[in-house]
């Protein structure tokens, strides 16, 4: 006799709900896995709240600020995202990347949100090099303009 396979609830990673045989309502759980999907492919964040927006657009999202309340409270450093449904969250992975909007700047997870702030401008030395000052100036606000630094 054949051993019954059995299934998780949810996926590994992410905790996305995955539908199980004889499940009732199986849109519900393919809804929300969509809905956790469809951020998850174009992760992008208005940026940090430590409480939830008055009145947030569906498909909006924030990473939740330390000590947050309301409907945010006891889940520092989560992704919150509006949706019709009302607000859906998610843990965040080590490795796991946002673009963040009020930064302009990717915020990548590793057991807290980090962003790659700009090296300060060349100072001091007892040779000064204008030329190779403003090269360096520029590349850091090139890259800052990229969302590769953060300005602050």
């Amino acid at each position: 006799m054949t051993d019954t396979i059995t299934y998780a609830s949810s996926t590994p990673r992410l905790a996305l709900p995955l539908l199980f045989a004889g499940q009732s309502q199986k849109e519900t759980t393919v809804n929300e896995a969509i809905l956790l999907a469809d951020f998850l492919l174009s992760p992008v964040v208005e940026g940090t709240l430590g409480s939830p927006p008055a009145s947030p657009a569906p498909g909006k999202a924030w990473i939740i600020a330390t000590a947050p309340s309301g409907d945010f409270a006891g889940r520092a450093g989560q992704l919150a995202i509006w949706t019709e449904g009302g607000w859906r969250f998610i843990a965040p992975v080590a490795g796991m990347a946002v673009e963040d909007r009020q930064r302009n700047a990717r915020a990548r997870f590793d057991s807290t949100w980090q962003y790659a702030v700009a090296p300060a401008a060349p100072t001091g030395g007892g040779v000064v090099d204008a030329q190779a000052r403003s090269a360096i100036s520029a590349v850091v606000s090139l890259l800052v303009s990229a969302g590769i630094f953060s300005a602050a």
